[in-house]
């Protein structure tokens, strides 16, 4: 090459990154030099605006009289006022021994909190105080809010705070396992940043579930956590709404409720045999029986699944309905047709930010839904599948990747990423699953779908008891084990069905996540039981 060529030729873009962080750290350095020679004082005029708070005067010993702001609300409005605001030490960069710069989280939320020498107020100690403040630190700071000068990136709230008063609450170590930064990356951010030679760590998900309490800070996890509240508080108030009530069904059983081998068993007192709760179905039921109407329960459920999968736990939150039905199956559909569409339309409008803060980390597509929901047969849809190439058995479950297909024939035709599909083969569905009508190899049943996986299974129930007898034992139930259950039938009930809903596979599937444990906020699976 030329040697003028080679002189005229333009820097990559991976040298400029690597000189600019080069440059980076020696400002650092030298800043951080610069406050290191600040020696400490402890006859320093101004030590009453810093330094760590005695554990005596956080004993609640007195009423407290500070009025607190919380960083999420402060803006444009709060400007020039005076503020008390208590959160985590984010970051600290000092600029020189005479200035520091401290971002301060709170519930995710970020401000810039600027501490600038001045004799009066700001001494140089206190600016080395707060440089070697630990990050994850709590601190309480006073300061006056002010607008920057130039626009912040690294902060949610757009104003700084002008700091006249820290002081530290508690401590984090100087080390933590997990760097938030780090768990907060998404992965086209560690990629691109491995192109210009940045050494971002990815951390795995074990380290983030062995170190729960940690990862639970990043923005996504924080978010995924309201999103999932905020589905159990539509999920609430829309049943209330409908003339449901919420009741509360025992986690010890004498029986499995679900048949099956994923059954957690123990020994009750006196050594009798007893197991965890798969559902709430039986009791559900039986409340229906108590003419209770129309009932809800939030709850935890266990499956003793030895699946390793990505969407299977041990214990989950269930969220379960049950209803009379006065003349067709339908009925339940309509209310899962009805509250699903309001818990969507809720999050789009409510939960924004938490979406954002997802996405960011995990992007994802939002959800493609219609305003009413569609519906096919089980049959419609083994055809669908049929045409597509997907041999199924017309009188069996859809396995995994049928499902999945399906889902996305479902999409090409109807433009839809939630359906319901019904009229489920008799065979595989519980026991007390009602056949249909007009042809018993089918049953009054459906299941709900989110991007192509099963979301809800429900039905309409077996109200007569002997041939709920027949079915329990067809499906090799111990009668005996579900005698007070098959009883409260014997006196009068009315017919009824509902559904069941996993509440971590629920938010996993909106925000397609492609694991159930960031759903989970302390996941229980067959390999892990704390923290």
């Amino acid at each position: 090459m030329d040697p003028q060529e080679e002189q005229t030729k333009k820097p990559s873009k991976k040298y400029i990154a690597k000189a600019e962080r080069l440059r980076r750290k020696q400002e650092l350095a030298a800043a951080s030099a610069a406050v290191s020679s600040v020696s400490i004082d402890e006859t320093d005029p101004l030590a009453s605006n810093y330094g760590d708070i005695p554990l005596i005067e956080l004993q609640s010993k007195s009423i407290a009289s500070e009025k607190w702001t919380e960083i999420g609300k402060l803006g444009e409005k709060s400007k020039d006022e005076s503020v008390l605001v208590r959160g985590r030490v984010h970051s600290i960069r000092a600029v020189s021994k005479k200035m520091a710069f401290v971002v301060v989280r709170e519930k995710g939320c970020t401000v810039q909190c600027v501490l600038t020498y001045k004799p009066e107020k700001v001494s140089l100690q206190m600016v080395k105080f707060v440089t070697n403040l630990n990050k994850e630190s709590f601190v309480d700071v006073y300061g006056v809010v002010s607008d920057p000068e130039n626009a912040l990136k690294a902060t949610t709230q757009q104003v700084e705070i002008q700091v006249s008063k820290i002081y530290c609450v508690n401590k984090a170590l100087p080390t933590l396992p997990i760097n938030i930064e780090d768990a907060a990356r998404s992965e086209s951010e560690i990629e691109a940043g491995l192109k210009v030679g940045e050494q971002f760590v990815r951390v795995n998900q074990d380290t983030r579930l062995n170190n729960r309490v940690l990862d639970l800070r990043t923005p996504a996890k924080l978010g995924i956590a309201r999103i999932k509240y905020q589905f159990e508080k539509v999920f609430r108030r829309f049943l209330e709404d409908e003339g449901f009530f919420g009741i509360h069904t025992p986690k010890l059983m004498g029986g499995s409720s679900e048949g099956g081998s994923a059954v957690f068993k123990l020994e009750y007192k006196g050594g009798v045999p007893a197991c965890l709760a798969q559902s709430p179905q039986l009791h559900k039921q039986m409340s229906i029986c108590g003419d209770f109407g129309r009932v809800f329960e939030v709850g935890p459920l266990f499956r003793a699944e030895d699946s390793f999968t990505n969407r299977h736990l041990c214990e989950f939150t269930g969220l379960d309905v049950e209803m009379e039905i006065k003349q067709h199956y339908s009925e339940v559909m309509d209310i899962v047709d009805r509250l699903f569409i309001a818990m969507f339309d809720d999050l789009k409008q409510n939960c924004q930010k938490q979406l954002e803060a997802v996405g960011k980390q995990y992007p994802f597509e939002p959800l493609e839904y219609l305003p009413k929901t569609l519906r096919l047969t089980f049959q419609e849809g083994v055809q669908m599948l049929k045409e597509a190439g997907v041999e199924v058995d017309p009188l069996g479950d859809l396995n995994t990747e049928a499902e999945r297909r399906l889902g996305q024939l479902v999409f090409e035709k109807y433009k839809t990423q939630f359906y319901i599909l019904h009229r489920y083969p008799l065979a595989v569905r519980p026991f007390y699953t009602m056949p249909c009508p007009d042809d018993n190899a089918y049953s009054n049943s459906f299941d709900v779908f989110i991007r192509g996986e099963e979301i809800i299974s429900g039905a309409q129930r077996v109200h007569v008891p002997e041939f709920l007898e027949e079915r329990a034992k067809s499906c090799g139930i111990d009668v005996k084990s579900i005698s007070t259950y098959i009883d409260s039938f014997r006196y009068g009930a009315p017919p009824h069905g509902g559904f069941g809903i996993g509440l971590e596979r629920m938010v996993m599937l909106y925000c397609n996540l492609d694991n159930i444990r960031m759903a989970s906020l302390f996941p229980r699976d067959p390999q892990r039981i704390a923290p």
